[in-house]
C-alpha cells in the first residue's frame, strides 16, 4: 500500500469512527423505550436528547405560533428595532423553557413566527411567549399623600355627577366611597372593582392624579377583616430601577412567612443593580417598595434598611410551574411591547409518525431500485458503488447528529437527492472505465484514466450544486434551510466516498496483483 493510500484509509477509519461516536447518543436515545427514558436521571436524559438527532416539527409534531409586536405605543426610535429585540426576547424564554430545536424568525415588519417541535404544554407556553413580565421598583406615596390623591379625584367626578344615581355617601365620594380602607393602599371589594376601574377610566381623570403619580391595582385578591378585595396603589411613576438589573431570578418555596407553602421569585442583582438598590433603600427607609410586574403590584414591602446584597423576591398566589416561568421571563428580560397572537397551528404526534413512516418508505423503495439497477448493471463496481452510498448516509446523519441540527422532511428529501448524486457520481467513473476497456487498456490504465477523466465532472456537479444549496440556506426559511443543510452536508461526504473511498478499494485490489478482468 503507497503512502497515498495509507493516509486515504486513515482517512475513512477516522471519519467512520467520528461518525460512530457522533451517532451513539442518537442510538442509544431513540433505542429507548419510553418506561427506560423515565428511569434515567433527568441530567443524563436531558444530556442524551442534547445530542441525539433532533427531529423537526414536520416529523414529531408541536406548535406553530405566528405573533405581532404592537409597536403602537412606541416611539419612533424604540419602534425600530423592537421585533428585533422581541424575537431576542422570546429566543431567550424558549431557550430556558427547554424546547430542542426552536425555530424563532422574524417575518416582515412586524411579525415573529416561534416553531416548537415536540412541545406538549401548548398553555404554558402560549403564557411564557406572550407574556410583557415589564419589572419596575416604585416607591408608594405616603398615606397623607394618597388620601389628598384620592380626594382631588372624589371632587372631580362628583362634579361629573359621577354617583349621582346612588346614594348619599358615594354621590360625595364616588371613588373612596367604595373603599373600606385607606392607608397607604386603598381596599377595594373584588364586587366594587369593575365600578372603581370604570371610575378610575373616566374621561380627563389623568389630567387629576399628579403627572409624578400612577394608580395601579394589586396583582392578586388580598382579605381585609374577612372581605376578599383588590389593593389599589399610588406610587411614583417613574421607577427607581427596573428588571434590567435583574441578573438571575429562580422559582422558590417559603419566600412569604405568612404564606411558608407558597412559591415565589427570588432575584439577585447585578453589580450595577446591587449598587442602585442599595442606595434607593438606603434613601427611604420606613417607606414602601412597589415591586410592580406587568403594570400590577405584586408586593409592597416596607423597607427596615439599607439594602447592600440586592436580593429582592416577589411573592404571591403562584403555584410552581408558575414560578419557574415567571423566573424564565425575568432572566430573560422584557418584552419591548406587548406581542398577540395572530395565528396558532400545531402538529399532532400522529401526523409526524405517519410523515416519518411514509418518508422512509419512500427513501427505502427508491434504494432498493437503485441497489438492483447498479448491480445489475456494473456488476461487482456496482456492489462498491452502494457500500459508497451507504457510507455517505451513514456520514450524512452523523454529520446532522454532530451539529445538532434538526432532521426534518424537507432534510428527508435532501438525504434522498444525495443518494442519487451518489450514485451519479459513481456512473460517471464507472462509464469513462468502460471507454478505457474498449479502448484496450489495461485494468489498471481504465482505472486510473477513469477517475481522473470523471473527477473534474463530479467536482463542478456538486460544486454548483454546493452553491445553490448555500444559496438556499442564506435566503430560505426553515424547512428550506434543512434541506440546503442536509444536501450541503452530503454533497460533501458524496466528494469524499465516490472519489476516495471507491478509489481506495480498486486501488487495494489493483495493487493485489495484475488483474485482467474488471467486473463492470
Amino acid at each position: 500500500m503507497t503512502r497515498a493510500d495509507q493516509w486515504k484509509l486513515l482517512s475513512v477509519v477516522a471519519a467512520t469512527l467520528l461518525s460512530l461516536w457522533y451517532l451513539w447518543p442518537s442510538y442509544r436515545y431513540y433505542s429507548l423505550s419510553p418506561a427506560e427514558r423515565a428511569k434515567l436521571p433527568p441530567s443524563e436524559l436531558r444530556e442524551l436528547r442534547k445530542k441525539a438527532i433532533h427531529l423537526g416539527l414536520d416529523l414529531q409534531g408541536g406548535m406553530q405560533v405566528l405573533l405581532e409586536v404592537d409597536r403602537s405605543k412606541l416611539s419612533a426610535a424604540e419602534a425600530a428595532d423592537a421585533v428585533d429585540r422581541a424575537r431576542e426576547v422570546i429566543e431567550r424564554r424558549v431557550d430556558q423553557f427547554g424546547v430542542a430545536e426552536p425555530l424563532i424568525q422574524k417575518q416582515g415588519e412586524d411579525r415573529i413566527i416561534v416553531q416548537l417541535p415536540g412541545l406538549t404544554d401548548r398553555e404554558r407556553a402560549r403564557e411564557l411567549i406572550g407574556r410583557t413580565a415589564l419589572l419596575e421598583f416604585k416607591l408608594v406615596r405616603s398615606p397623607e399623600e394618597v388620601r389628598n390623591i384620592l380626594a382631588r379625584l372624589d371632587s372631580y367626578l362628583a362634579a361629573r355627577g359621577a354617583g349621582a344615581a346612588l346614594d348619599t355617601t358615594l354621590r360625595n365620594t364616588p371613588l373612596t366611597g367604595h373603599f373600606l380602607d385607606i392607608q397607604s393602599s386603598a381596599f377595594v371589594r373584588l364586587d366594587d372593582t369593575s365600578a372603581v376601574a370604570r371610575l378610575l377610566a373616566t374621561p380627563g381623570i389623568d389630567s387629576i392624579v399628579p403627572s409624578d403619580s400612577q394608580i395601579l391595582w394589586s396583582s392578586d385578591d388580598e382579605n381585609f377583616q374577612g372581605v376578599t378585595g383588590r389593593l389599589l396603589w399610588v406610587v411614583k411613576r417613574t421607577p427607581e430601577m427596573t428588571g434590567n438589573s435583574i441578573a438571575t431570578a429562580e422559582a422558590r418555596v417559603g419566600l412569604d412567612q405568612t404564606n411558608p407553602g407558597a412559591w415565589g421569585v427570588t432575584m439577585t442583582m447585578t453589580p450595577k443593580g446591587r449598587a442602585d438598590f442599595a442606595r434607593v433603600t438606603g434613601n427611604n427607609v420606613n417607606r414602601q417598595l412597589a415591586i410592580v410586574l406587568d403594570s400590577k403590584v405584586s408586593s409592597a414591602p416596607v423597607i427596615r434598611e439599607r439594602i447592600p446584597s440586592g436580593d429582592a423576591s416577589i411573592t404571591g398566589s403562584f403555584g410552581l410551574e408558575e414560578a419557574k416561568d415567571l423566573g424564565i421571563v425575568l432572566r430573560a428580560g422584557a418584552l419591548p411591547a406587548p406581542v398577540r397572537t395572530i395565528e396558532e397551528r400545531s402538529v399532532g404526534p400522529s401526523l409526524g409518525s405517519d410523515s416519518i413512516q411514509k418518508g422512509l418508505m419512500a427513501g427505502l423503495i427508491g434504494s432498493i431500485l437503485v441497489v438492483v439497477f447498479m448491480v445489475f448493471y456494473y456488476r461487482l463496481s456496482g456492489m462498491i458503488a452502494i457500500l459508497a452510498m451507504l457510507l455517505n448516509m451513514f456520514y450524512v446523519v452523523a454529520a446532522l447528529s454532530g451539529f445538532g441540527a434538526s432532521l426534518t422532511l424537507p432534510g428527508i428529501a435532501g438525504l434522498v437527492l444525495t443518494i442519487g448524486m451518489s450514485v451519479d457520481a459513481n456512473v460517471l467513473i464507472f462509464e469513462r472505465i468502460r471507454e478505457e476497456l474498449r479502448n484496450q487498456k489495461s485494468v489498471r490504465q481504465s482505472v486510473n484514466l477513469g477517475y481522473d477523466r470523471a473527477f473534474r465532472t463530479i467536482m463542478d456537479s456538486n460544486l454548483t450544486t454546493l452553491i445553490c444549496a448555500l444559496f438556499l440556506f442564506q435566503f430560505g426559511t426553515g424547512p428550506i434551510k434543512g434541506f440546503a443543510v442536509t444536501l450541503s452536508i452530503g454533497l460533501i461526504a458524496n466528494v469524499f466516498t465516490a472519489v476516495l473511498f471507491t478509489r481506495l478499494i480498486y486501488d487495494y485490489w489493483l495493487n493485489r496483483g495484475k488483474p485482467e478482468r474488471l467486473s463492470i
